[in-house]
């Protein structure tokens, strides 16, 4: 397969617990491939997801589906890994590190043992650290290792912005930038709605003060342990984030959207995978987008740097 050039329009997904199934029946909804492999440590979980899935062919686009293992990595455009120890209530994404990245490295180990040459998205949290984790084992392009980032994040901010100021939500611009996690933090100066700053549609002049608007940023980044509370886990959501970022790459669409890609320079920061808007298209991340950050927000995404780079060295990477 050439670099970047999508010619099977094949993704394999490593793991089918909630994240990976959610993933898979989006993309089936979707129609956004014409082949997915499905790999899991319990072979038969991962044969009974496809089944079911093709079992509903009729009422969707036509794409191959099963059960695999690691060999079927060699001709896949993408590999997406979503498996990985849970999320527990009353744990932090970063409580998880340590156990996540030796799975994640045993799992990079028998995707490039294939002779896989495409592009690994990573959504297992911590996800920062373990896009870093599978950046370092893999040995591919920093462009062609992408964590699914604060995509999520940043499509809950979007849809809390529009419920506030009772706009669709595809008319409301923001971001979420830096840890997909507690450390991370709205780019307030950047929100648009209909192409209005907040600050001139919205009539907020300080909007790090806000009473509102702070409420609504902890209601985003709170939404994880929200749902886990309720449900004991989050997965559709993610699922259609996966699936907007699969589209973007096969298609070649050169869409922003905010990833975890690795930093070398921008924003003042080396070394370290973080979520950031980026171009992306058939050859990964094409570039970061370098935002004009206030103070106070280039501060708050030095302190999301700092606690990830912190997290990075107790491990080891």
């Amino acid at each position: 397969m050439s670099i970047g050039i999508t010619k099977t329009r094949k993704v394999v997904i490593v793991g089918t617990g909630f994240v990976g199934s959610s993933y898979a029946y989006a993309l089936v909804n979707q129609g956004a491939i014409d082949e997915l492999v499905l790999i899991d440590l319990d072979f038969e979980r991962a044969d009974g997801e496809a089944r079911d899935l093709n079992h509903g062919m009729a009422f969707g686009s036509p794409m191959r589906i099963r059960a695999g293992d690691y060999d079927e990595c060699a001709d896949a455009d993408l590999v997406v890994i979503t498996a990985g120890a849970n999320q527990k209530p009353g744990e932090t994404r970063l409580d998880l590190v340590a156990k996540n990245a030796q799975i994640m490295k045993g799992i990079v180990k028998q995707i490039m043992d294939s002779g896989f040459d495409g592009i690994i998205i990573v959504a297992t949290n911590p996800v920062d650290v373990l896009t870093q984790v599978v950046y370092k084992v893999s040995g591919l392009p920093k462009e062609r290792v992408i964590g699914s980032g604060t995509i999520l994040d940043t499509a809950r901010f979007r849809y809390l912005l529009s419920e506030y100021f009772q706009v669709d939500s595809r008319n409301v611009h923001a971001y979420i930038i830096g840890e997909h996690g507690d450390s991370e933090l709205p780019v307030w100066s950047h929100v648009q709605i209909g192409g209005l700053p907040l600050n001139v549609y919205g009539q907020i002049e300080n909007y790090y003060q806000d009473q509102d608007m702070q409420e609504l940023f902890e209601n985003v980044r709170d939404a994880a342990y929200h749902i886990i509370e309720r449900k004991g886990a989050t997965y559709y959501g993610i699922g259609m984030g996966l699936a907007r970022l699969t589209k973007a790459i096969l298609n070649n669409e050169n869409s922003i959207l905010t990833v975890s890609t690795y930093f070398e320079g921008e924003y003042g920061l080396n070394g370290l995978y973080l979520g950031i808007p980026a171009v992306v298209n058939q050859f990964g991340i094409r570039e970061i987008l370098r935002l004009r950050l206030s103070d106070q927000e280039q501060q708050q995404l030095e302190h999301s740097a700092t606690i990830l780079k912190d997290l990075l060295n107790q491990i080891g990477y």
